[in-house]
């Protein structure tokens, strides 16, 4: 037992900047809660430019922020601005509907954007999707650390290595920021029904599988497996319990209800989702 896929991050431009798209994909549309999973950057824009993704929607599902370089501001309809630096979380529970945008500081934009990171989204659980939507930030600072023989851990959310992140869950999540030497190895238990290694930086071989960069490898069910490092290299560990009830994704919602996705696109088209203060663009609704 040991690797049951390796999937190829795919390139995604998204307007003057490139992300690896991993998932959703043909092999892969979920690992536990994680329905959708960019690599971002690194990113390295001149001076006067930034990222700027305008106001958009999104229901039932979590957007997850976590920066490895590099800050982004977010702003969104409740009324939170927060800048994310690096490794802080910033865990936005869409519920029942939200809106938010996602741009470079000013501050960075006049010396020149360098950003790099990884934007995920979370799928709510059945009985928690129309819940109330909420923003929680949690600097990195107060995520939980922990070390082994070549490695260094931060817990980004959930629990693992007998480390509990603070950040509000509402599903068994596992999800573990790594720095893993040259040579080093690291046992991962079978702690959670589907778990997942993303080689964000390096090469990796779990099993016998070798993983290269902009690689996730999906370690098969109940597989306890060593990772180890062929050289310096940089994993995102994610997974947890998987969900029962299959979840639909169009553009930015997620449902366990392709009705329920349908009246969220009408909302959006007819300007019914409450919008970001101070901010007056926002993305048009895609064709089908």
């Amino acid at each position: 037992m040991g690797v049951a896929e390796v999937i190829a991050g795919r390139t995604r431009d998204l307007g003057g900047f490139s992300v690896r798209r991993v998932l959703p994909a043909p092999a892969a549309q979920m690992v536990g809660p994680f329905i959708f999973f960019d690599h971002l950057g690194p990113v390295a824009l001149p001076a006067g430019a930034g990222l700027d993704v305008r106001p958009h929607p999104h229901i039932a599902l979590a957007t997850v922020t976590y920066l490895f370089a590099g800050s982004i501001v977010h702003r969104d309809s409740l009324g939170s601005v927060q800048t994310i630096n690096p490794g802080d979380v910033n865990w936005m529970t869409a519920g029942s509907g939200i809106v938010h945008s996602e741009r470079s500081p000013e501050a960075a934009r006049r010396r020149g954007v360098h950003v790099h990171g990884i934007q995920s989204w979370v799928a709510l659980p059945d009985a928690h999707e129309e819940d109330k939507a909420d923003f929680q930030h949690h600097p990195c600072a107060s995520l939980p650390c922990a070390s082994r023989t070549g490695v260094e851990l931060r817990v980004i959310a959930g629990e693992a290595f007998g480390r509990r992140s603070p950040v509000r869950v509402l599903w068994p999540t596992l999800y573990v920021d790594m720095l893993v030497a040259a040579g080093a190895s690291l046992e991962i238990g079978a702690d959670y029904t589907d778990q997942a290694c993303y080689v964000a930086e390096g090469e990796i071989e779990v099993a016998g599988t070798r993983g290269a960069e902009g690689e996730l490898l999906v370690l098969e069910s109940g597989a306890a497996v060593t990772l180890s490092a062929r050289r310096s290299t940089r994993v995102i560990l994610l997974g947890g319990e998987r969900f029962v009830t299959p979840r639909f994704i169009w553009w930015n919602f997620v449902s366990s209800s392709r009705e329920r996705i349908d009246s969220a696109k009408r909302q959006w088209a007819e300007g019914g989702f409450a919008s970001v203060p101070g901010e007056s663009e926002f993305i048009p609704l895609p064709p089908d």
